[in-house]
């Protein structure tokens, strides 16, 4: 879509009141209903019992407001300190995404392009007049991860610069050529984060703070590159095996400059999701360009944007990353479409806890959605078969003609002594053969017996049918 001409103090109006009503949307959330906080709390409390993580920081976003926050579990072990939704916790690779937005600012204001070398900036690179801006932020440029392990080798404890890093892992023969794999590698973003500040003219965080930090209203973020977390924030911890807790140690200063940097809590992450959804930070382009996977010169998708994992979940586009730094693990994802998000943050490293919580709360949140209206129908449909009923009105030729009279006659006679249901809920939903296909529990004191049908896309029902469990 082609932008209006506007002036500049036209458009930064706009821009402020879009800003203004996302920060009021974070501000005022939309309460979780009563059932799903119940069934958020079986979820994240289940996972901590199985995995044995200390904590979870957890936070919603439902129609693009904030509408759960939470926190389970141990903040820290000992001395103890029960987790707080207030608690910032490391969000390790997440932070990669601010930085791709950093990028994608400077070149709304054309002082770079996605399409330059990385040799405009940061010179005597391995191929830095052919690697691109775009391919550093999608790790298709070949540069080598200097962080691959899941813990903290003992060098990462001393601290370094980040062209130190790049002396050693950016100034040798790339991986592969330019564009044609696709491999992730922290590296990439040390050097993004060193052309933002060479295009902006300035440090990295304070340009981060200045446009998005601050304008979102994100006012407990902190770099942990540089410094610790504080004794009111989570604290980090790892395990050898399936052995005991211990706390983990935090990298030299400089390791994490650009590629996980940032500790924030789940409510700050949250606000950022929102603004992703309501495009109040970048232009829409821009979110297009980051949002969009990116393609291999040989043809081949990479599931991946600019700083941010692209896929499709539950019939949704999600944007979506995980990190991991020592002592803590986060997933965020988004669906921009459903105008939803969920962040989960852990205190553990090398744990699958966030990721394992976040897909079962998205998922219990679209089951939710999508079965409230099908339940209610499916519900009606069977109330009025337990009495031998039924509005060939909602169903297709083919389906009127399964339920003749002798159908209808079992059915009412089978289900009608069994009462009203003390529960009816959809199980399961698929697409097959251009219908969608839907199961339902539905409970009594004394049986539980099943539901399962087929709904054309004109919302015709082309199958419905009961049965014992």
């Amino acid at each position: 879509m082609n932008r209006l001409p506007w002036s500049g103090s036209l458009r930064a109006v706009f821009i402020l009141i879009l800003l203004t009503a996302s920060l009021l949307q974070a501000q005022t959330p939309a309460s979780l209903s009563a059932a799903l906080r119940e069934k958020v709390d079986v979820i994240v409390r289940q996972a901590l019992t199985t995995t044995g993580v200390p904590s979870a920081s957890i936070a919603i976003v439902q129609s693009g407001a904030l509408s759960y926050l939470e926190a389970y579990g141990d903040g820290r072990i000992e001395p103890h300190m029960p987790a707080l939704p207030s608690m910032r916790y490391s969000i390790g690779s997440i932070s990669k995404q601010f930085t791709a937005a950093a990028v994608l600012l400077l070149a709304e204001q054309g002082k770079l392009s996605l399409d330059d070398p990385v040799s405009r900036f940061v010179p005597n690179l391995t191929r830095g007049n052919e690697v691109t801006i775009r391919e550093l932020l999608s790790h298709t440029s070949g540069y080598q991860d200097y962080w691959p392990q899941d813990y903290v080798p003992p060098f990462m404890l001393q601290p370094i610069t980040a062209n130190k890093i790049l002396d050693r892992w950016a100034r040798k023969p790339l991986d592969f050529d330019p564009g044609t794999e696709w491999q992730y590698s922290n590296t990439n973003f040390v050097i993004a984060g060193l052309i933002v500040e060479k295009a902006s003219g300035e440090p990295l965080l304070q340009f981060l703070s200045k446009h998005i930090f601050t304008p979102l209203g994100m006012k407990s973020v902190m770099n942990i590159d540089q410094n610790r977390l504080t004794e009111t924030d989570a604290t980090g911890y790892l395990r050898y095996a399936i052995g005991p807790l211990r706390p983990a140690p935090k990298e030299g200063k400089g390791w994490l400059f650009a590629a996980g940097e940032l500790a924030m809590p789940a409510e700050d992450l949250a606000k950022w999701d929102i603004s992703m959804i309501n495009h109040t930070v970048l232009q829409p382009a821009s979110y297009a360009q980051m949002e969009k996977e990116v393609v291999l010169k040989n043809g081949l998708g990479t599931r991946y944007g600019l700083g941010v994992d692209v896929r499709q979940e539950f019939g949704q586009r999600a944007i979506e990353h995980d990190g991991e730094v020592s002592g803590f693990t986060a997933q965020n994802t988004v669906f921009p479409d459903g105008r939803m998000a969920v962040v989960v943050l852990v205190n553990e490293d090398s744990a699958a806890a966030s990721g394992d919580i976040a897909r079962q709360i998205a998922a219990l949140l679209f089951r939710e959605a999508d079965a409230g209206k099908q339940e209610d129908q499916s519900r009606e449909i069977f109330a009025a078969l337990q009495q031998g009923k039924i509005n060939r009105a909602l169903f297709t030729d083919n389906c009127n003609s399964y339920f003749t009279e002798q159908a209808l006659r079992d059915f009412a006679s089978s289900l009608g002594p069994l009462g009203s249901p003390a529960e009816f809920t959809q199980t399961n939903k698929q697409d097959r053969g251009g219908m969608t296909f839907r199961s339902f529990e539905v409970r009594f004191p004394q049986k539980t017996v099943m539901v399962w049908e087929r709904i054309m896309p004109d919302g015709k029902i082309e199958q419905y049918q009961a049965g014992a469990k």
